[in-house]
């Protein structure tokens, strides 16, 4: 009879603690937006971020005038400040396929190191500078140096057929100019 009062008053408690913790749904509630969420970490209009970067370091940023072909729903920057310098950061997101993205980061010069194990390709660009295609696991990255700069360009590797190596090469070649 113990054992039966005593189950007895363990569901009681274990039934009431679960009704207790029920949450009910707010009706009004409204999920945030891409651009809050971007917004909320730091990310602004890519003009924003390249003042902010270039005011810092006291010169010009030259971004690509390539992207990937393929379709970016949003397009977000920022500038964060780091143990070995800081770093500008311009994400292309698309809202409905998150490996679409592409990722551009300008950091100071050796900010990464390259290790030669993860080298999968190199390429001359235009301006004489090496270019190193790194396979990070899921993201593909191409890095090279320029003006003192190391730039890296990261793309999800589920594209990287849409998005080959040749491709991130003259992306690079057009910040050139």
């Amino acid at each position: 009879m113990n054992k039966f009062i005593l189950l007895l008053l363990m569901t009681t408690v274990i039934c009431g603690a679960l009704y207790i913790g029920k949450v009910n749904a707010n009706s009004h509630f409204q999920p945030r937006t891409i651009e809050e969420s971007y917004l909320e970490i730091g990310y602004k209009s890519v003009g924003e971020a390249l003042r902010d970067f270039e005011h810092h370091y006291k010169e010009e940023l030259q971004l690509p005038l390539r992207v990937p072909p393929v379709v970016y729903t949003h397009v977000f920057a920022r500038t964060i400040e780091g143990y070995k310098g800081d770093l500008f950061e311009m994400e292309f997101i698309n809202e409905k396929s998150n490996k679409n993205n592409f990722l551009i980061s300008v950091a100071p010069k050796d900010s990464i190191e390259i290790l030669d194990k993860e080298v999968t390709n190199e390429f001359k660009l235009k301006s004489g500078n090496t270019a190193y295609l790194l396979d990070k696991g899921k993201a593909i990255l191409l890095i090279f140096e320029k003006d003192n700069l190391q730039y890296r360009f990261s793309i999800d590797k589920r594209i990287s057929e849409k998005i080959t190596s040749e491709i991130l090469v003259q992306i690079a070649n057009s910040s050139d100019y």
